[in-house]
């Protein structure tokens, strides 16, 4: 039997790999144990803080259901999941940002100009732009998956109150590549901190807060798909996201209009009496490489 040291035992692990397995499994699988193992060294690990480690994990999986996901929420503060959308975002596209967990497959239609507001308070968003490829040309049929929080800062996921698809819409874009909603202003919000997220974030003394935004999935046929999130710039916690998700391009400015000049063609639940806030923004699409 081969002796196994602390310093030979990354390689053994590695040699215990045989040759059916599929060269892209043996790089990652490789490089994690080989980061797992010099973590380990480099920090002298301890049996106690092993185990802490194991009890964060196993509380991870304890707490995670179909609404919500907590591993998803680790990836999230800890940055890997902004990394891996940075790592593979397009430089002539828009850019992508984290999913979350709080995303809701299914969503009712939404025809373009359609209300997502629908009865509840709060200011009113006019949102709409324009999806388009890298040399400009809008991309006719395309697909945008919409949501966001209610105006109390939690999604329909999190709150009974609310229906299934609160705040949730899917809308496919006309031959001139344009979306337009009406919905409530996005507010800030803290992400779940009553679970090991949480005991992370209070151990790095690390607030939960993520400023407010809009989600966007966008698809078309022979591009590629694009998850990301607009954020507006007045925002308190634009420059201390809890999950990393802001990028400089995703940044919008509301303007804000008189009632008299909301547009004709679009729907809201009731009659607009007050200012509301206007808001364009284009996305761009790269083709499938």
């Amino acid at each position: 039997m081969r002796n196994v040291t602390k310093d030979n035992i990354t390689d053994v692990f590695k040699s215990y790999m045989s040759d059916e397995t599929a060269p892209r499994m043996r790089e990652v699988l490789g490089s994690l144990v080989q980061h797992l193992h010099d973590f380990a060294r480099e920090t002298n690990l301890t049996h106690d803080e092993w185990r802490a480690g194991i009890a964060f994990l196993e509380a991870c999986g304890a707490i995670e259901s179909e609404d919500r996901h907590e591993f998803v929420l680790v990836s999230d503060v800890l940055g890997l999941s902004s990394l891996v959308d940075m790592l593979h975002s397009r430089d002539d596209a828009t850019s992508s940002s984290v999913l979350g967990p709080f995303h809701v497959s299914g969503a009712p239609p939404l025809p373009v100009g359609g209300d997502m507001k629908r009865d509840f308070g709060g200011p009113v968003l006019l949102a709409e732009g324009v999806i388009r490829d890298t040399y400009g040309t809008p991309i006719p049929h395309a697909e945008i998956d919409i949501w966001q929080t209610a105006p109390n800062g939690l999604y329909a996921s999190q709150d009974d109150a609310q229906d299934t698809f609160s705040f949730h819409g899917l809308m496919t874009v006309g031959e001139d590549g344009r979306y337009a909603f009406t919905t409530v202003k996005p507010v800030e919000y803290t992400v779940p901190s009553d679970g090991p997220v949480g005991d992370i974030l209070r151990a790095c003394g690390r607030h939960p807060w993520r400023p407010s935004h809009l989600h966007y999935i966008v698809k078309a046929p022979g591009y590629r798909s694009l998850v990301t999130e607009i954020f507006p710039d007045d925002d308190p916690y634009l420059d201390q996201d809890t999950v990393f998700g802001v990028r400089d391009d995703l940044v919008m400015n509301y303007v804000e209009k008189p009632a008299s000049d909301f547009p004709d063609g679009m729907v809201l639940s009731g009659k607009l009496t007050e200012p509301f806030l206007s808001v364009e923004f284009d996305v761009t699409l790269a083709k499938e490489e």
